[in-house]
Parts: C-alpha cells; sequence; structure tokens
C-alpha cells in the first residue's frame, strides 16, 4: 500500500500497519511527539491499521485535533486519579475543549485543596506511564461491563446507542472508560498539566437530572506554554466582567430578585445610557430608521401567528394557564410581530421601502438556571433591535448595510478586531423546526453567504443555528475564558410576512409580500457591557466612563474654585465630582487611579489664581497646566469623535 504524506511524499509497505508504526517509521521524535492521525481527512486514533492506500497526517500538539486527544488523555488520568482516592465517584463524560479539559463526576464538591490532592496522584498516574490500550465489546456486553463496575452513567450513555453497535473503551493500566478516542499510547505522553477549577453541572446539562461535580484543567506539551496559559488565566480572572464589574460598582445580583435579573447601580447604568442614546441617534439620523415602542408582553395568539408559540414556548415566560384562562399572555423574547403591526398600521407603496423599524427592545427569555453566568446570560436583557421591510429586489444592498453598521459600531468601540463571522443554517435533518421547504432553505442561506464573500469577511458555517424562520450572519466573540457568544446578528427572513398578511404595493398596483431583515446594530446592551469590560479591564474610552473628570483640591481652602471648574465641567456634559475629603492629595490621586478615572485636575492656589488646572491623566500620567477652556475643548472633542487613546506603560507615567 502507498501512503501519501502531508508534505506529499510517500511511503510503501507491504503489509498493513498502525499509524503509530508508520509514524515511528518516519522518525522516532515524530512517533514520540504524535498525539494522534488524519486518514484521508479523517481523525483517527493512533491505534487505527491502515490497510489501504491513503493520505495520512500525523497529529502532533501543534494540530487542534492532536491537541484534543493529547488533553483527552489527560482527562482520563485525572478520572482514574479521582477514582483512585474517591472511591464511591461516578464518572459521568469528560471531554477536551478549547481551553483544556473537564470531568463530571458524581461525588462529593471538590475544594481547591482537593484538586491540589488529585493532581498529586495524577502526577503518579503519570509518572508509572502505564501504556494505553483500546478495546471494544459488543453492545449488550458494554452495558453489562459498565454496570458490574457500578457506573451509571457510561451504561445511560451505551443503552442510547443503536442496538449491535460496537463499543470501545481504553485501558491504562487496569483503570477502564468508556470513550471513542483517539488517545495517546500512554499516560507517560503527558507533560505538564493543571487543574484549573472546579464547580456544579448538571447531567446532560439539564436541571431535572443529577447535580454532577466537574473539575476544569488544562494541559500542554511543554510546561513553558502552561505557565504561559495559567498567567493568561490569571489576566482573565483580573478581567473577569462578573467579578470586575462589582468591584467597580457597576452592577449586583440579589438572591430575592432572582438569578439572571441584574441591577444597575448608578454608573452601570450610565454606561447603558450613553451606548443606547448613541445607537438610536446613530440609527435615526444617519442610517434611515424610524423609531418604535411597543408593550412587554402580548396574548399567546400573536405569538401562534408568528410561530414562536410552536417553536419557542419553552424559552417564553408564560403568564396564565390556557386550559384555564380566556387568555394567556407572554413576555416577549423577541419585538418583530410586534413591529410587524406598527408597519401595517398603513398600506406601504413599493416607494416607502426599505421601511427600517428600530427599538431599544426589553426581552425576557426562560433561560435554565445553569446557564445563567454574570450579564452574558440573563432572563430579561434590552438590545439594539430592528426590523427592515424591503423589497426582494434591496435584499442585497440591505444586508450590506447591515453589516457596514454593526462593523461601524464595532470599530467604534474598539472590537472589530475581536470578532468573527458564521453563518448560521438550517439543520436538514431536523425539517420539521422551520418554515419552509429546502429551497427556500438554500436560495436564502446562499445570498447571506454571496452578501459575506463580496465584504471578503472570513466566515465559518453551521448547521442548526438559523431561526425557524430563516438563517443568519452571527457576529460572535470570546470572553475572556474563551467562551463564545453571539453578539450581533443579521437574519434574512423571506417567509413570514406571509402568517401577519404582510404587503406592499408595487408598480403594478399589486400587493406583494415583501422580505424582512432582523438585525441588531449593538446587540445585547448587557453582553456588551460585559464584553467591554473585559476587553478594557475596566479602563474604558472616555466618553463611555460612567465619571470622566475628577477635581482634586489640594486643600479646603480651595473648594470654592472646585465647585467653579466642577459647574463649568457639567455644563459642557462633562461627567465630573469633586473629591472634598481632608486627604493628602497623593492619596486622592491613588484612589482616582484605582478607580480607573481617565482624567483628574489638581487644584491649589496657583490654578484658583490663574483659572487653570493641573490635568494628570490615565493616558499620559502628569499633562501639565492647562486653561480650564482649553482642557474643556480637549475633552469634549475626546469625547465627541470616540477616541480611544492608548496608555503609555505605569513605570514611564
Amino acid at each position: 500500500m502507498i501512503i501519501t504524506l502531508k508534505d506529499g511524499s510517500q511511503k510503501e509497505y507491504s503489509q498493513s500497519m498502525s499509524v503509530y508504526a508508520i509514524a515511528k517509521d518516519i522518525s522516532e521524535g515524530l512517533a514520540r511527539a504524535a498525539c494522534a492521525g488524519e486518514v484521508d481527512g479523517k481523525v483517527v486514533d493512533l491505534r487505527t491499521i491502515i490497510e489501504n492506500d491513503c493520505t495520512l497526517n500525523i497529529l502532533t500538539f501543534n494540530d487542534e485535533a492532536g491537541k484534543a486527544a493529547y488533553r483527552h488523555t489527560t482527562s482520563h488520568v485525572l478520572a482514574e486519579a479521582v477514582k483512585r482516592l474517591y472511591p464511591d465517584a461516578k464518572l459521568a463524560i469528560g471531554p477536551s475543549i478549547d481551553s483544556g479539559f473537564y470531568y463530571d463526576f458524581d461525588c462529593e464538591s471538590f475544594s481547591r485543596e482537593s484538586l491540589d490532592k488529585i493532581e498529586a496522584e495524577m502526577k503518579k498516574i503519570i509518572k508509572e506511564g502505564h501504556e494505553i490500550t483500546r478495546f471494544t465489546l459488543p453492545r449488550e456486553e458494554a452495558i453489562q461491563f459498565m454496570k458490574e463496575r457500578n457506573e451509571p452513567y457510561k451504561v445511560e450513555l451505551i443503552e442510547e446507542l443503536p442496538e449491535g453497535s460496537e463499543i470501545s473503551f481504553y485501558d491504562q493500566g487496569g483503570f477502564v472508560d468508556l470513550c471513542a478516542g483517539p488517545h495517546l499510547m500512554s499516560t507517560k505522553g503527558i507533560k505538564a498539566f493543571k487543574l484549573t477549577s472546579s464547580s456544579m453541572a448538571y447531567w446532560r446539562g439539564d436541571s431535572d437530572k443529577a447535580r454532577l461535580q466537574r473539575i476544569y484543567g488544562t494541559a500542554y506539551n511543554k510546561k513553558e506554554e502552561l505557565n504561559a496559559h495559567l498567567e493568561r488565566m490569571e489576566d482573565a480572572k483580573r478581567r473577569d466582567h462578573n467579578r470586575l464589574g462589582r468591584e467597580m460598582e457597576l452592577f449586583t445580583t440579589v438572591d430575592v430578585v432572582g438569578q439572571g435579573l441584574p441591577l444597575f447601580t448608578p454608573k452601570g447604568t450610565k454606561m447603558i445610557m450613553k451606548l443606547q442614546r448613541w445607537i438610536e441617534d446613530l440609527e435615526d439620523n444617519e442610517w434611515g430608521y424610524v423609531r418604535t415602542r411597543t408593550p412587554l408582553m402580548a396574548k399567546s395568539d400573536l405569538y401562534k401567528i408568528s410561530g414562536h408559540w410552536d417553536h419557542y414556548k419553552d424559552g417564553m415566560f408564560v403568564l396564565g394557564d390556557e386550559e384555564k384562562d380566556k387568555e394567556v399572555f407572554a413576555l416577549r423574547p423577541m419585538t418583530c410581530p410586534f413591529q410587524y403591526y406598527v408597519y401595517k398600521n398603513t398600506q406601504k407603496s413599493y416607494r416607502d421601502l426599505p421601511y427600517r423599524m428600530g427599538e431599544t427592545s426589553t426581552l425576557f427569555r426562560a433561560e435554565d438556571s445553569g446557564e445563567m453566568h454574570g450579564l452574558t446570560r440573563v432572563r430579561q436583557f434590552t438590545i439594539s433591535e430592528g426590523h427592515l421591510v424591503i423589497r426582494p429586489d434591496q435584499a442585497e444592498e440591505e444586508l450590506k448595510s447591515c453589516l457596514d453598521l454593526a462593523y461601524y459600531v464595532l470599530d467604534t468601540l474598539g472590537l472589530a478586531d475581536d470578532v468573527t463571522f458564521r453563518l448560521s443554517k438550517w439543520d436538514p435533518n431536523n425539517k420539521e423546526k422551520y418554515l419552509g421547504d429546502e429551497n427556500y432553505w438554500e436560495s436564502t442561506q446562499n445570498a447571506l453567504r454571496e452578501v459575506l464573500k463580496e465584504k471578503n469577511l472570513p466566515f465559518t458555517e453551521a448547521e442548526g443555528e438559523a431561526a425557524f424562520y430563516g438563517p443568519k450572519i452571527d457576529i460572535q466573540a470570546k470572553n475572556v475564558y474563551g467562551k463564545e457568544d453571539t453578539m450581533i446578528t443579521i437574519q434574512l427572513d423571506c417567509a413570514i410576512a406571509e402568517n401577519f398578511d404582510m404587503s406592499y404595493i408595487d408598480q403594478n398596483g399589486n400587493k406583494v409580500r415583501p422580505y424582512i431583515i432582523h438585525r441588531t446594530s449593538l446587540g445585547c446592551y448587557e453582553r456588551t457591557l460585559a464584553w467591554l469590560i473585559e476587553k478594557y479591564a475596566g479602563k474604558f474610552p472616555t466618553w463611555l466612563c460612567p465619571e470622566q473628570v475628577r477635581v482634586l483640591p489640594i486643600s479646603e481652602k480651595y473648594t470654592a474654585y472646585a465647585d467653579e471648574v466642577l459647574k463649568a465641567l457639567k455644563a459642557n456634559g462633562i461627567d465630573a465630582t469633586v473629591d472634598y475629603r481632608s486627604e493628602k492629595i497623593g492619596f486622592k490621586i491613588r484612589e482616582a487611579r484605582m478607580d480607573k478615572l481617565p482624567y483628574m485636575l489638581v487644584i491649589g492656589q496657583q490654578e484658583a489664581a490663574d483659572h487653570t488646572v493641573s490635568v494628570r491623566s490615565r493616558f499620559a500620567g502628569d499633562e501639565g497646566v492647562k486653561s480650564l477652556e482649553q482642557f474643556i475643548d480637549d475633552i469634549c472633542k475626546e469625547i465627541r469623535t470616540k477616541e480611544i487613546r492608548e496608555e503609555i506603560a505605569a513605570d514611564q507615567k
């Protein structure tokens, strides 16, 4: 057989060979580094026997699939260590993830001390250097095999597989786990790892199922790479919006209010207000939108017309019982059906289109309690929602315009380089979940695909991520821990106008169904604030800061001038305060720095006499003395242009 390698070279063998044996034949070093193989584009275990001509790529830790196999092996070592230390623990699942791996156990909770103890046991297992072997069993034997080991979660997983299946297991020195692989050849192949945290998790992600204990960890091929990752993780903790946002008094949560229902303090509220006013003015004055204001709830009748009652009811807060109550209401999870009736209020002509409606919409979604996190996953949130009713011939231009607006918003916020684009498609294997037929979905998906290509935007495609009425362009971003969320979405809907009998009069006087674009320009304000907190570690661009200037009189003798400065700043729309405390000026400056303020104005005898201010900034340290008028002109320009000033290193200030 002839094996074609990644570089195009070929190896010829007279008998079947495992992937590992071929790697070893190429070089001992490659075999030591090998984590998995890729045969004709399919990732396989190193133990896989090759019998026919193929292309082969030996995957190492430098390859994503190789990295996944390496970390998945480490998760099995974790499972063995837990079973050694906690024999009554039941094994659930332990996959690799982008940042490392995790394993879920049915047992007592784990403290940091527990994790340290488990780490030590893992090091023993790795040092023992057990060979990892793979074997299979028929489905019924596999079920009995795991029942004998008292592993009910593994039994459940096997029982869901088709009858007649061959079930694979991996054995590392006597510890056996159900697994499809791939894995390293030996536990000794793991060079550097760390258990990072533990948390509660639900079995299968279902809050109605068992509560499990999840241990997170990561693994690298080199100690230096692990240490660099751990440093990044420490920085992530410092930037974590859920911690930093509370420390900066931007938001809080209270148990008696409810999970996923954040309370915004005056500072956080001011930031969201600034974002909201900017977006509304931008859409209305520069991008041709009209503004609507619609109810926070509606009768179930509305959601039945739109299809949300059939497709989305489980995600809604329903008020009432259909079997008992004459009318049943639900808090709105979206604004589109409301805005459709705004459009229908008067008959539109082809000349009236596009008709772009924007609304700052408060929405409600019954998110699972296990999914709640800070501001990124909440049950009440506000978005910059919009719906464009368009003629079919306007679709391409308006989709591009929506992308342009989204990019402008991201670029202004300094976030444009942090996003990726995804074409979210329907799942053709679950057609009952969607409106329209295969032709409808192929045509709408292709329309979005072409727009992304024309805009020269690299993108991925994901099946099953579309809305039930149409495909989406999702603009994605990752938080400091690497978890990806959708920040902005643009959806093409050519079907739902029929449900609402929406129409316009065309050039020939005929009633015609319009298309609809569902879109956000900023997305969810709560999630965007979380993103900004983490992006800037709380050191926001001046225009967004809830406190932009703090006036620091060096003694009580200068409070009258401080009040005069404050009045002038506020008269120009600058968010400013005065620190009236009888503290030394050095202490006041340090506190202002700790509060991440953009500007401090130090005033004393000379400043009061000359009507000047001594400017200190987060960006350049001591900026010298300026007239009050000059400082106001400078900062007003910075706020007006939404400039993002770069900071110099602290030791240069």
